[in-house]
């Protein structure tokens, strides 16, 4: 089976920060995801100018589908970049990790996400999503979708509200089953309604944080899995260091967290998200491919950024039983 992924086509700057004076200076709510203009940018790039900083690819679907790849699952990628080294980086990164770029390209500054992390793990986004942005519904042609059994939509696009009913409409008829990751409080938040209209209708699997989850049920996890597995196939409500909860049908059940040391909770929730579609491909049961997905969020907390690093993947492989990849 294979698998697409639609999101925002950014590149990470990651900067660690000493204390959170600096989030509240910006302006940027800590944990939160906020979209910001040219300005903020370069007011954000000033103010982090002497930090320690790291590059990498980035964008939600993007980080779940190359760890989708990296599994061995053929994975492919639709979003927008600009014709500059951001856009080059993001495209050449995609290919390095083994995944088919359907990438448009504009004459525009790629996206960018400036991503804070504070000492206790959080991350918190200045999002300048530039080309990224500018994906729209004539973009999208039914041929994109052939071949794939699945088709992942990151929550942040969910503000783009035509291009997300084209992207679904097109995946139903090309017969793939919908995921959706909700992304982020604020996202949920600021489109609700649009919301509880598609995921009872479209969506076949959703991904839900605690935050995310209350935010569309106004219930804490345990009680939020069962709430949104009445409207989709199978939902997933990830809880951090208090594990996940899964639910399909009557089925609700809870899989603990890895004891690991947190260094970065950034990408989290994306690799969970590869590890248990991964499993759900592969055939695995609902607790198994949350053992997967709990094991590959494990590792990518244990550094900075949403990579997991390059010497845990054989780690990983040999937990799957796939030997080396």
């Amino acid at each position: 089976m294979k698998i697409l992924g639609m999101g925002n086509a950014l590149v990470d700057v990651l900067a660690l920060i000493d204390n959170d004076a600096l989030l509240e200076q910006l302006n940027l709510p800590k944990g939160s995801m906020q979209l910001i203009d040219e300005g903020k940018l370069n007011e954000i790039n000033k103010s982090i100018a002497g930090l320690d900083k790291f590059l990498a690819s980035g964008g939600s679907a993007s980080n779940t589908i190359i760890g989708i790849a990296r599994l061995g699952v053929e994975a492919g990628f639709l979003g927008k970049i600009g014709r500059d080294e951001y856009g080059k980086y993001f495209k050449e990164d995609l290919i390095r990790n083994g995944v088919t770029p359907h990438l448009a390209e504009v004459d525009l500054t790629s996206g960018i996400a400036t991503t804070f992390i504070s000492k206790d793990g959080e991350r918190t986004f200045g999002t300048y999503l530039g080309a990224a942005a500018l994906v729209a519904p004539e973009d999208l042609s039914k041929e994109y979708f052939q071949g794939y059994s699945y088709f992942y939509i990151e929550g942040y696009l969910v503000q783009n509200l035509e291009l997300i009913r084209r992207a679904i409409v097109l995946a139903k008829e090309a017969g793939s089953k919908i995921i959706l990751d909700l992304a982020s409080y604020n996202v949920v938040e600021g489109n609700l309604a649009f919301l509880q209209e598609i995921i009872p209708s479209y969506v076949d699997i959703l991904f839900a944080n605690e935050e995310e989850a209350l935010a569309f049920t106004k219930q804490k996890a345990e009680d939020a899995v069962a709430t949104l597995s009445s409207q989709v196939e199978i939902a997933i409500v990830k809880a951090g260091a208090n594990g996940s909860w899964i639910q399909q049908g009557e089925n609700k059940l809870h899989v603990p967290a890895l004891k690991v040391n947190c260094v970065d909770t950034t990408g989290a929730g994306d690799l969970y998200a590869a590890g248990f579609l991964y499993g759900l491909i592969a055939g695995k049961d609902l607790y198994a491919s949350g053992e997967y997905g709990t094991l590959l969020a494990g590792h990518v907390i244990q550094g900075v950024g949403a990579k997991i690093k390059e010497e845990a993947w054989e780690h990983i492989q040999d937990r799957l039983g796939n030997g080396k990849n």
